[in-house]
């Protein structure tokens, strides 16, 4: 039997893809289980953290990534999508955000830094590149972007995190 059918039986196949059902009983592919942060020794599902971060009321999406930290192996950088026509949060949201995940994980799931984005870079079917994005954090050439629904979203994000990464380091 193939390994992928050994863990929920002969009837159930498990693709690797995590999912969340919402109220309208919509599913959402948010993301692989195997794409895991380590914060301090603790694994992180990134899927979890991103659960976490949209179900604060104004948040609309989430997608995070990890980040290499000399202190805590890696740290939780979040960029998040408001509702409404809010594209940039507060300081006091950001921390609202961050207590937020305290709470519904607990205080080691923190996002170390939040980028507000006004969108994600998303394939025409709608999968969310952490790809990209994690180039975009860690300051890399970006790869591909030809599959992107809007390949204009990486370069605002690219810029967005210089401008904030400048005003970080000054």
């Amino acid at each position: 039997m193939s390994r992928a059918f050994e863990r929920f039986g002969k009837e159930t196949y498990l693709v690797g893809d995590a999912a969340r059902q919402d109220s309208d009983g919509y599913f959402w592919v948010i993301g692989r289980i195997d794409d895991v942060i380590n914060v301090s020794g603790h694994r992180l599902s990134t899927a979890e953290v991103e659960s976490a971060i949209v179900s604060h009321p104004k948040v609309a999406e989430a997608a995070v990534i990890g980040q290499s930290d000399e202190d805590t192996g890696q740290a939780i950088c979040a960029f998040v999508t408001l509702q409404g026509d809010d594209d940039e949060g507060s300081e006091e949201l950001e921390a609202e955000i961050r207590e937020h995940v305290a709470q519904r994980i607990g205080k080691f799931a923190r996002p170390r830094r939040i980028i507000w984005a006004y969108d994600l870079p998303k394939t025409r079917s709608g999968k969310i590149m952490r790809r990209l994005l994690r180039d975009i954090g860690d300051g890399r050439e970006l790869g591909d972007v030809t599959t992107l629904r809007d390949p204009d979203v990486v370069s605002k994000l690219d810029e967005i995190v210089k401008e904030r990464s400048a005003e970080e380091d000054g």
